[in-house]
């Protein structure tokens, strides 16, 4: 239901987050300006020496006399990349990230050609080239990992200049325009966060809360889970989202959110000109748009690269001298370090713990470190712009917590190398012409624990198989997949840029296509949310017409260890619970025999599945695995962290925002005593109230 707001919106006041209330912008474009120019010498420097071993490897020149060359070659680089730059642009323009990402590639090469004809110390032939090219970006790489930071000038680019820019063209504006910068911390809780900061894993963030930002917990709601919150936050619609993956009986398949066409076909579910982003938005890494006037990386769109944004806005990221290749570099590291890490969690025999290898080695490299640049550049890009609003979602530390645990130590480190981004985000509000506020919210938490296969010995899909003697299956439990949409994106804009294709190529688990014809049993696994769908029944089966057809199912599996709830439609409309021990109507809200099942479960549990009953798409058999009293739960997928369902820190969610804004109190509901949002679609209205008091719109009378 829709909730209008009582009075008109008046408007917010600055955080000085951005700009400097507390401090002049004179000030702050001061401290920017030294710190930038400490970066960019140091980036000179090690750029130089680089360039020298590649030029003493291909030239046989000294170092000595080869390093004041290539200095001076490198200054010639970088004045090259910014002659080049608007020409590239434009012609990056025509395109999407594709053309960027060739235009890039061909700048650079023909670039370091210049620069080592001019040299005179080699010929200027491909292989050249590319050893000049490859020797700097090393050391340009390890330059940065000894600056213990990443460059920041060097990732975002002209963004950070147009200020200055700006200043040289004329007088300041009297008044800033005024804009809203949301960051997705995927999967980060509450608890995590908080130890973060205790921890000082966490100093931007810190520094924040002390002076102007507040932290607030908000309640995740079944299913808690990216897909199914980033539709409340950008839609205002979580109810078309059933679970990261869900047997949809009109289309007659299952369906993935990791596909894009999926994710394509969902967006087009969604009310039409309700989105957060819309009139003007930019979305970045995410599930679907928003309404977003421009998006880049968003699964939804990646089916047709001309609907991920303007190449020109990928170019800084692909042009710029070194940048990418470096970056390439170091997402081998980052795959080095994940080696390392999964194999010392082995040595010391952590528990629990699953395998860390195979895909997953490259998925961390790429999420880590590429995806998380070229995030930053983009969005420093669209905040250069000057759009009103900027929407993007960071998966760092989702995906290193799910195979490594919600608070082992390289997860941890993920939470750094976000808090570090977020300072990098500060630093291009303080040089872009639009005042940008920063609100940071996460989408779910993640609960530790022991796999369901791991306690019991084999998968849930085998079990239900085996009390219904079914043995025709569509499972997907024991997968990892949340994590792969991000990739999934960019792969996908890559291999498929014709416009309206549908069968661009996928990643992860979700990679093959649904078997032909209607299996008998359909399973899904996300987190401690297990669904179960009977494809080949035209409709959702009562508990009797369950109990009929496969009289040992609803016994067996209350009586398997691991499993706590499971829920299934009663005959007379109603939602039942079944626990080992007892029933409970949802909808008559007491026992119906036994004990009560939900006990031991939080309190929102019960309002939760009644929700979740209510949905579209839910299953024909809801099934949750039991929650220790510590919060562990047992995934039904191969993840040792784990959401989607409820228990643990998995539902308790973060929104950081400026402490002189207020939560509006016709959106809070009580959870434990803590009066907080619940459910993603309270945080979208929240955002949409505080966009329109920015007066960054959009100006309509939408009730929210």
């Amino acid at each position: 239901m829709n909730v209008a707001m009582s009075d008109p919106t008046p408007d917010l006041p600055d955080s000085g987050w951005a700009a400097g209330d507390r401090e002049s912008d004179e000030r702050v474009a001061r401290r920017s300006f030294l710190a930038e120019t400490r970066r960019a010498l140091w980036s000179l420097l090690v750029a130089a020496v680089g360039v020298t071993l590649g030029l003493l490897i291909v030239g046989g020149v000294s170092f000595r006399g080869g390093l004041l060359v290539a200095f001076v070659l490198v200054v010639l680089l970088f004045v090259l990349e910014a002659l080049l730059n608007p020409l590239l642009r434009r012609l990056a323009a025509r395109g999407s990230v594709v053309l960027a990402l060739v235009l890039g590639i061909v700048a650079q090469v023909a670039i370091i050609a210049v620069v080592v004809v001019v040299s005179g110390v080699a010929d200027a032939s491909w292989l050249n080239v590319l050893v000049v090219l490859v020797v700097a970006s090393v050391v340009i790489s390890l330059g940065q990992w000894l600056a213990t930071t990443t460059d920041t000038a060097y990732i975002i680019g002209s963004a950070v200049t147009s200020r200055r820019r700006r200043d040289t063209d004329g007088p300041a504006p009297a008044v800033r325009p005024r804009g809203l910068l949301v960051v997705q911390l995927d999967g980060v809780s509450h608890e995590v966060i908080e130890r973060a900061l205790v921890a000082g894993q966490a100093p931007n963030l810190d520094r924040w809360l002390t002076t102007s930002h507040h932290l607030h917990t908000w309640w995740s709601t079944v299913p808690s889970t990216t897909p199914a919150s980033m539709a409340g936050f950008l839609h205002g619609d979580d109810e078309q989202v059933a679970a990261f993956r869900w047997w949809d009986r009109g289309e007659g398949r299952l369906l993935a959110t990791s596909k894009p066409a999926d994710s394509r076909l969902i967006e087009e579910r969604f009310a039409a000109g309700q989105g957060l982003l819309r009139d003007g938005g930019a979305a970045v890494s995410t599930t679907y748009t928003g309404g977003a006037a421009e998006s880049y990386l968003t699964m939804s769109q990646a089916v047709d690269t001309r609907r991920l944004g303007s190449g020109a806005d990928y170019v800084t990221f692909f042009a710029r001298p070194f940048l990418f290749l470096s970056s390439l570099l170091l997402t081998i590291g980052e795959m080095a370090k994940e080696l390392y890490q999964g194999r010392r969690q082995r040595v010391r025999g952590v528990e629990p713990r699953i395998p860390r290898t195979g895909a997953y080695v490259l998925l961390r490299g790429v999420t880590n470190v590429l995806l998380r640049r070229l995030n930053l550049s983009v969005v420093a890009e669209q905040m250069s712009r000057g759009r009103p609003v900027v929407y993007v979602d960071f998966v760092d530390y989702d995906e290193i917590a799910h195979h490594a645990g919600p608070e082992r130590p390289e997860s941890m480190d993920a939470i750094e190398g976000l808090d570090t981004v977020l300072g990098h985000l500060q630093h291009v509000a303080a040089s872009v012409e639009t005042a940008y506020e920063l609100v940071v919210v996460s989408d779910h938490g993640q609960s530790l624990g022991q796999t369901f296969e791991q306690l019991v010995g084999y998968s849930l899909a085998d079990r239900l198989a085996e009390l219904m003697r079914a043995g025709d299956v569509e499972r997907v439990e024991s997968t990892a997949g949340e994590e792969w949409g991000p990739v999934n994106a960019l792969v996908s804009s890559v291999l498929s840029p014709r416009r309206g294709r549908t069968d661009a190529p996928v990643l992860g688990p979700d990679r093959k296509a649904s078997a032909a014809g209607l299996p008998e049993l359909a399973v899904t696994g996300g987190g401690n949310l297990g669904m179960v769908w009977f494809p080949r029944l035209p409709s959702r089966p009562d508990v009797d017409a369950v109990s009929d057809a496969w009289p040992n199912l609803l016994p067996g599996l209350l009586s398997t260890p691991g499993v706590g709830l499971v829920m299934v439609l009663g005959s007379a409309g109603s939602l039942l619970v079944f626990g080992p021990q007892g029933v409970r109507d949802l909808a008559a809200g007491g026992v119906l025999e036994g004990e009560d099942p939900l006990t031991g479960y939080p309190s929102r549990t019960a309002a939760d599945l009644a929700r979740l009953g209510e949905l579209p798409h839910c299953g024909d058999l809801v099934l949750f695995s039991t929650v220790d009293p510590s919060g562990r739960i047992h995934a039904f997928e191969d993840q040792v962290g784990s959401h989607g369902g409820i228990g643990g820190p998995q539902n308790h969610a973060i929104l950081i925002h400026p402490r002189d804004w207020s939560l509006d109190v016709d959106l809070l509901e009580d959870v434990d005593g803590v009066r907080m949002p619940v459910g993603p679609v309270a945080v979208h209205r929240q955002l949409l109230r505080w966009r329109r008091r920015l007066g960054a719109g959009p100006d309509d009378s939408l009730d929210v």
